[in-house]
């Protein structure tokens, strides 16, 4: 196989895998950056592309970000979540939001919440959501 096929296979690829696995336009970027390189493999040795490719890489990437619609780090239309966990008075716990497990707090430090029951999410600290039971 020459270097030129492998390009384009890593390119339309990495390209693909945007479309499955969303990566916040990383994967696609980088496989079109594959792409360009494919096209002059045949002009530059093995080093020289991989050198290419990334310089192209992070320059695609660089510059996709200013055209890429930026999304809400983080959204609370789905304001309800279920504990997967106790949520214990100061202490810790899981949440299902959204599909996913997220550690949880509640913003109250003096109540418990019970495994399966329905809470509110009010508000979020980094990666940690804080919730409020549905009735207290």
């Amino acid at each position: 196989m020459t270097p030129t096929v492998v390009w384009f296979m890593v390119g339309a690829g990495l390209c693909l895998v945007e479309f499955v696995l969303p990566t916040a336009f990383i994967a696609f970027v980088l496989g079109v950056s594959a792409l360009l390189v494919a096209i002059v493999a045949h002009l530059l040795p093995l080093g020289a592309q991989v050198g290419l490719w990334v310089i192209l890489s992070i320059v695609l990437i660089l510059f996709s970000r200013r055209f890429v619609n930026r999304r809400a780090a983080f959204k609370l239309d789905a304001t309800e979540a279920e504990t997967l966990t106790e949520i214990r008075p100061g202490e810790m716990g899981r949440v299902c939001y959204e599909g996913n497990s997220w550690a949880a707090r509640c913003e109250s430090s003096n109540l418990d919440i019970p495994a399966g029951r329905r809470v509110y999410v009010v508000g979020r600290r980094g990666t940690t959501l804080i919730v409020m039971p549905e009735e207290f």
